[in-house]
């Protein structure tokens, strides 16, 4: 009871003295045009719509033409037609996390949609579109996570407020790698973000693929496809506030948002209503402007806390090279690339070792772990640079010792790569495994350099 007392005086608090309101004077397609209200309001500010049945329809502002305001519903617009009302919303968007969200589903929102009940309220206001935290005040990205994957672990290394993108074509095993990540990592916390989700497989990734273990650490947000592109990409900003309230706590933050792309997706939906013209296979300038905005809300904080964001792109026709992949590439601190042909030959996760790069990695590992994974890496090279001729039979035992060398190790590493959905392996023994592969000395923790 004293969440909601709590709650509910701080949106008294927020109510301003004045009503300012307007009416509609035009719709297009999902674009809504008011006036009366565009002396009041700005780009970004949301108003209230009136429908004829007494719905009130949340609207964002978009942009300004003709002296008119032009709104964008967050759900269906059934209902309004010309004259009515526009009520300006003044309070700027904010929710109130709490600790209590924990093992919750929540909406772009931050309203429950699983059905078990109200969430409590925190004490404090988090802006659900937050600037991030300057460069110069921000802690080093320092320390490894355990994500649980032997893969990433040794490969792919990441420390605690890097960001990753996982780029993949649809059907290569995202969402199943994302589950593995989310119910073994050694962070404190996960959020997860699934962005314009299939509605019949976010209820699957939330029982079979993350279960209950996972599930009692976590806090999932879901924008399912069929809704609005305000609502898609709102998702993604309380992907980001939920985490920051977090990191806030000086808790360490596993946040990953499947998908990045969609996000884009939805932000070029708004773009070319309001008027904006194409730039890149039809995405808006504004796209490649909020991409940086959302992905640099992750990251170190402050403190002591940081959010470790691993961000998956659906590449479009297993082009790596499309605009949005391109420029995610660019901003984040390295990629793991899941790549169809290895799917295809039954080895998951399917993760492309020599095209997925840890930018981080070198410098948290010791001499040795590094000198494994070189050793390793080295290895595949001269293998796929010769796979063709080698399973054409066209290459000759004794040609090439480097080759043949390749030939011997590769079983095993491929085997050391391949892991069940059910299967964890730490930091402290995915090297020692290596090195028992390639059989090199070693005697590390596999903790690597703080």
């Amino acid at each position: 009871m004293k969440f909601l007392v709590r709650n509910l005086i701080s949106d008294i608090e927020r109510v301003s003295n004045i009503q300012v309101y307007g009416q509609i004077a035009a719709v297009q397609g999902m674009l809504l045009e008011a006036g009366g209200v565009q002396r009041t309001i700005s780009v970004g500010d949301r108003c209230n719509v009136v429908a004829r049945d007494g719905r009130r329809v949340i609207c964002e502002v978009v942009g300004f033409r003709q002296g008119r305001a032009l709104l964008m519903p967050y759900s269906p617009i059934e209902g309004i037609g010309l004259g009515c009302r526009t009520e300006v919303q003044d309070a700027e968007p904010v929710v109130f996390p709490d600790r209590g969200w924990l093992g919750r589903v929540i909406n772009g929102f931050g309203e429950p949609v699983d059905g078990l009940g109200p969430l409590p309220g925190g004490d404090t206001a988090y802006p659900v579109k937050a600037q991030p935290p300057s460069a110069h005040s921000r802690s080093r990205v320092s320390g490894k996570i355990d994500l649980g994957l032997r893969s990433v672990n040794a490969f792919l290394t990441c420390c605690r407020g890097q960001r990753m993108g996982i780029f993949a074509g649809s059907g290569v095993g995202k969402s199943s790698l994302m589950s593995m990540m989310a119910r073994n990592t050694s962070a404190d916390i996960s959020v997860l973000g699934l962005i314009g989700e299939r509605g019949r497989e976010a209820r699957e990734f939330i029982e079979d693929d993350l279960g209950p273990e996972g599930m009692k650490r976590s806090v999932v947000v879901v924008s399912t496809s069929d809704e609005s592109p305000l609502m898609r990409r709102q998702a993604a900003y309380m992907t980001l506030t939920v985490a920051e309230f977090f990191r806030d706590q000086g808790l360490d933050v596993l946040c990953m948002m499947d998908s990045v792309t969609r996000f884009a997706m939805a932000q070029r939906e708004i773009s070319l209503s309001a008027g904006e013209p194409p730039a890149s296979k039809g995405y808006t300038p504004t796209v490649f402007a909020e991409l940086p905005r959302l992905l640099e809300r992750a990251g170190p904080g402050v403190g002591k806390g940081s959010i470790t964001g691993l961000f998956t792109v659906l590449v479009d026709a297993d082009d790596h090279n499309e605009p949005i992949a391109d420029a995610v590439r660019g901003i984040l601190d390295g990629h793991i690339v899941l790549d169809r042909s290895i799917a295809e030959r039954g080895r998951y996760p399917a993760i492309n070792i020599l095209r997925s790069v840890s930018r981080t990695m070198p410098g948290c590992n010791n001499q040795q772990e590094n000198d494994l994974v070189r050793r390793a890496r080295s290895l595949l090279s001269t293998y796929e640079d010769m796979a063709e001729l080698i399973r054409l039979g066209a290459y000759r035992r004794g040609t090439d010792p480097k080759v043949d060398e390749a030939i011997h190790y590769y079983p095993a590493i491929e085997a050391f790569l391949g892991q069940l959905k059910t299967e964890a392996t730490t930091l402290q023994t995915c090297y020692a495994q290596l090195a028992e592969v390639l059989g090199m000395p070693f005697d590390g923790d596999g903790m690597g350099r703080k």
